[in-house]
This record gives C-alpha cells, sequence and structure tokens, in this order.
C-alpha cells in the first residue's frame, strides 16, 4: 500500500480513537456511579463493619471485645473446646483470637459452614444493638455491604474495593458472608425485628 494512503487512514481514524476513550472514560463513571449505590464496601479493623473493630457487647452473659471473639468463642464452643474457648477469651488482639480459633479441637468443616453464619449473625446483633454509635453508621449505609478483603473469599469478595468496582458482581471470587449478614442485620433493625435488643443512645 503506498505510504500516502497509508497516512491518510492513520490521520481518519485518530478522532475515533479519541472517542473511544472518551466513551471509556464515561463507562466507568457510569459504573462507579451504579457501584456507590448498589454497595457498601468495608475493610480492616477502622471500619465499624469489620469484624476486628473495638467493640464491646455481651451475649449469652459473655462480654466480648469486638465481633471476632465472639465468632471463634462460639465456635470453639460449638465443638466443645472450652479450653480454646477460655484462651480466646483472654486474648487481647484480634489477631491472637483468630489465631486460637484455628486451633479448635474435634473441628468438623461439615459442622461450621452450616453453623458459622449463625454464630457470626447472632454476634452481629448483639453489636450493632449494643452499641449507638456502631448502630448510627450501619443504619446510615445503603446497598449490599460488601467486605473488600482480597485475601478473604469466605467471609470477603476476595477483592479490593478498586477492582471490585471495575468487577461485575458475579464474577467476584468470594462469598462476601459477613456483608450478608451485616446488611440482613441492618434491614432487620430498620424493620424494627430487634426492638428489645436496641440500647439507648448514650454516646460513643
Amino acid at each position: 500500500m503506498p505510504r500516502g494512503r497509508k497516512a491518510k487512514r492513520k490521520f481518519a481514524e485518530a478522532p475515533l480513537a479519541e472517542n473511544a476513550q472518551e466513551l471509556a472514560h464515561g463507562a466507568a463513571a457510569e459504573k462507579e456511579t451504579e457501584a456507590a449505590g448498589r454497595y457498601h464496601f468495608f475493610w480492616q479493623s477502622g471500619s465499624p463493619f469489620s469484624q476486628w473493630h473495638i467493640s464491646r457487647y455481651v451475649l449469652n452473659g459473655v462480654e466480648f471485645s469486638c465481633a471476632e471473639q465472639g465468632m471463634m468463642h462460639g465456635k470453639a464452643l460449638l465443638f466443645g473446646d472450652t479450653e480454646v474457648a477460655e484462651q480466646i477469651l483472654e486474648a487481647k488482639s484480634p489477631r491472637k483470637m483468630k489465631a486460637l480459633g484455628r486451633k479448635v479441637r474435634f473441628f468438623d468443616h461439615k459442622v461450621w459452614n452450616k453453623e458459622r453464619m449463625r454464630i457470626v449473625y447472632e454476634n452481629s446483633v448483639a453489636k450493632f444493638t449494643q452499641n449507638p454509635h456502631l448502630l448510627e453508621a450501619l443504619l446510615n449505609t445503603t446497598g449490599q455491604l460488601v467486605e473488600a478483603s482480597p485475601s478473604d473469599k469466605i467471609w470477603g469478595i476476595g477483592l479490593v474495593e478498586a477492582n471490585a468496582r471495575n468487577t461485575p458482581e458475579k464474577f467476584w471470587p468470594g462469598l462476601n458472608l459477613l456483608g450478608q449478614i451485616l446488611t440482613r442485620v441492618r434491614d432487620e433493625i430498620r424493620a424494627g425485628d430487634h426492638n428489645d435488643a436496641l440500647v439507648e443512645n448514650e454516646g460513643p
């Protein structure tokens, strides 16, 4: 093909490439807006929705310092390991609590998979109904709560927020069990299902 014709073709395509770029930016902005309304992403202990966030509450007569402690304590009791359950109560950090939870004896995956959401749900209800400032944060959310943890494909989605916003939900590698539970708790509280458990707002 003659050089002149090739150069002419390249010049003619330049505006099309620019338009394509504008369309891509527009699509990205639209996706960002959609994600902002449909999802509320969270991760790490600084978020009030994290299991590691310090939030004292009482469940079945036992006081916990965070939902991770309540979850792991419930896990230990589920399998009758009272020794590890006591160690979890004595632990000072969520990281240590989680590590102890992995040492629970007589652990059975089938039993845990059946009961895990109930345990986390019960702890979440107690956590938010007994801490007015956390409850306020929960009720101020809209859409599906999503734990954007890149390392957790069970309780989180296995992606950081930036990647999740650019990935259709059906392709998220994680189950987002924690996000599902928190969304349920929020919606139930809004509907008045847990009014008897609510603590009067005394401030943070």
